[in-house]
């Protein structure tokens, strides 16, 4: 199964890909972290991420399309995936339609988190990441054992700054501008499925997995 995860901030899409990808045997596939990687090991398209990065510049689309190209020919993608923080506007879109044709690939559906604002801002003000491994914790949902400090790696744990509870609103004001003309592009090719991304994640897993198998009868999972 070729599948996108589409939401705003605070969604889960993260969570909801890294189980959904346990749970088809496919590779869980994020922009964010494919970049971090490049960077990291020091690749042709790593160095060029970095200097843009450096700069304090927006890696450009191409840059990206051209990572998740390289990404979409290596062999554990063969059976599918699940894309996770692409695309995010529409010429994304486009340009994921067009690599995945000429690797004779096609997305098989796109699922949009449908989250209230409210919930958002309830998950994401009360998120804390730890600063050396980058695990995710929540105050209230997922506490760490001792506070302020991770289970992992015993980093110290802080809030970013983008999730501050007015940024966060002047964030999702910028996604629903992005976002209507992604759902506008999947509604008309048919591939779209809403669930509302509020529910508790098991629930919101299963709808998911279910999607899955109306597609492929013989999948089990």
């Amino acid at each position: 199964m070729r599948i996108v995860l589409l939401g705003p901030p605070g969604a889960g899409k993260g969570t909801q890909a890294k189980i959904l990808a346990d749970r088809l045997q496919v590779p869980h596939i994020s922009t964010g972290d494919l970049l971090r990687e490049n960077v990291k090991n020091n690749t042709d398209l790593g160095k060029e991420a970095r200097d843009y990065m450096e700069r304090g510049l927006l890696v450009p689309d191409e840059l990206v399309a051209k990572m998740l190209t390289k990404r979409f020919a290596q062999s554990d993608t063969k059976n599918g995936f699940i894309l996770d923080g692409y695309p995010r506007n529409l010429n994304q879109a486009e340009t994921l339609d067009t690599i995945l044709q000429e690797k004779n690939m096609a997305i098989d559906f796109v699922v949009y988190l449908d989250t209230a604002e409210d919930i958002i801002i309830q998950r994401l003000s009360g998120r804390l990441v730890c600063s050396v491994c980058a695990a995710n914790y929540h105050i209230k949902n997922m506490p760490p054992k001792v506070k302020g400090v991770c289970d992992n790696c015993h980093g110290p744990l802080s809030q970013r700054t983008d999730d501050r509870e007015e940024t966060v609103r002047k964030r999702l004001q910028i996604y629903k501008k992005e976002v209507s003309s992604l759902i506008d592009y999947y509604e008309r090719q048919h591939r779209l499925r809403r669930i509302d991304g509020g529910q508790e994640a098991d629930i919101v897993l299963n709808k998911i997995i279910g999607f899955a198998k109306m597609l492929n009868d013989s999948l089990k999972v």
